[in-house]
């Protein structure tokens, strides 16, 4: 829709309301709801916002800032039709003088597009968001307790609890201009993945907020609890978020190499190995909660070495078999508590420094990394990913390539975020040591 139908609908009194949306550091989606009637000047400026309000952008003293929407996010709120039309707008954070919020996620992301682009990259990607539905309680409680089934990979009624719900996401999804290409139930009790297309790499960083937003919402509106937290309960697999990411060059896609081996191109080898070699200083940031790391454990799944394959799902990197303009790499240990403006711009960022300093990949294992023993991963040079957010953070304060993308602003800021968080968690005591120790000792 263009600004003048846009705004055409707003003087035919058809739309009531606009939801004006920013993601914050730590990729909590945040709104501000205006009249309708509001939109044409806002258009035309802007819509001023108290910064400093927002975590991770400006102190008090500096915090007048624009919110500048972003017309191509344009999409109608299926559940918000009893007062008339709603629609939402991602929006572009500005600072007083029209110039990018440095301090900006999405901004971030665009930094590392426009990084890409002058070397003749168009980066396109694709996420496997996966979350648990379950019965809503006041108070969460540890246990299966709120499992709405037992289900496993690919189960339907009356084994799937969530199948009519996550029927209404999707459509919800498609109204919102989503094409969904796949919605089914996963490998845990009450987890769902709803897969939608693969599309250039900014438009994804958006649909993954949307996706969340959406998510939770509908399962409100049923009754249920939407989460995405990586380990939510102990004993079954998590929840991850893999990336499809590709890069194309002239209208073609850079990653296909009918002439070489496995059909990949020197600039996916090259982007494979810049990913591999910065995996453990961006993993704080794919992986950014403490509970990140309860899923990155052996045995549930969930990649937890440095190393890429060929179709084997025990890799952090995997080949899928298809070729030609389908050729893609699936980044596997990201999960989707990760603010994905920022995932991106490093998954990106990270592939484009090996392109351009031509790193070679180690060899592609075939082996099944889950059950290799340590003295056959030394001797593949495969190292483990971090342990804990304090060991991430360990490694991303000291990465140049990190520092870089991020800007000093988001950097700092995110890092300081996380030790706080950090430090929060260990001065915590838990269930299971009140458990383990209480009448012990």
């Amino acid at each position: 829709m263009t600004k003048e139908e846009l705004i055409q609908e707003v003087e035919e009194g058809t739309l009531k309301f606009v939801r004006l949306q920013i993601t914050d550091i730590n990729g909590m989606l945040k709104n501000v709801e205006v009249p309708a009637k509001m939109l044409p000047q806002i258009l035309e400026r802007g819509a001023m916002f108290d910064g400093s309000s927002i975590d991770g952008f400006v102190r008090i003293e500096e915090s007048d800032m624009y919110l500048k929407p972003d017309l191509s996010t344009l999409a109608s709120l299926p559940w918000d039709g009893n007062q008339g039309k709603t629609i939402r707008l991602i929006c572009d954070v500005c600072k007083p003088d029209c110039s990018p919020f440095e301090g900006d996620p999405r901004y971030v992301l665009k930094r590392v597009i426009e990084k890409a682009a002058e070397k003749g990259f168009e980066a396109f990607a694709g996420p496997e968001p996966e979350f648990f539905m379950v019965k809503k309680e006041k108070n969460f409680v540890r246990g299966d307790t709120r499992f709405l089934d037992t289900g496993s990979y690919f189960d339907l009624l009356p084994v799937d609890g969530g199948e009519e719900v996550r029927k209404k996401i999707v459509l919800s999804l498609q109204e919102m201009g989503f094409e969904v290409e796949a919605a089914h139930h996963e490998v845990a009790p009450s987890q769902h993945e709803i897969d939608f297309k693969y599309t250039d790499i900014l438009k994804t960083a958006d649909n993954i907020q949307t996706f969340k937003w959406v998510v939770k919402t509908m399962a409100i509106m049923n009754g249920m609890h939407a989460t995405f937290m990586p380990k939510p309960f102990q004993g079954v697999n998590g929840s991850g978020m893999h990336i499809h990411l590709s890069l194309f060059r002239d209208g073609q896609n850079a990653f296909y190499d009918s002439a070489s081996e496995h059909g990949l191109s020197e600039v996916a080898l090259s982007f494979i190995g810049g990913l591999i070699a910065h995996a453990r200083e961006i993993t704080a940031i794919t992986n950014p909660t403490v509970n990140s790391y309860k899923r990155l454990l052996p045995g549930y799944e969930a990649p937890v070495n440095i190393s890429w394959a060929l179709g084997n799902r025990s890799a952090m990197i995997r080949i899928p078999s298809a070729r030609g303009e389908a050729t893609r790499l699936e980044f596997r240990s990201p999960d989707p508590t990760c603010n994905p403006y920022l995932a991106l711009a490093l998954t990106l960022a990270a592939g484009l420094d090996g392109i351009e300093k031509k790193i070679v990949p180690p060899n592609p294992v075939g082996e099944n990394i889950f059950n290799m023993k340590g003295s056959r991963k030394k001797q593949l040079m495969i190292e483990n990913l971090p342990q804990s957010l304090w060991h991430a953070l360990e490694s991303t304060r000291e990465s140049e390539l990190v520092k870089n993308t991020l800007g000093e602003h988001v950097f700092s800021t995110f890092v300081r975020s996380k030790e706080s968080e950090w430090n929060e968690y260990t001065a915590s005591v838990t269930d299971w040591e009140v458990e383990k120790y209480m009448e012990l000792y």
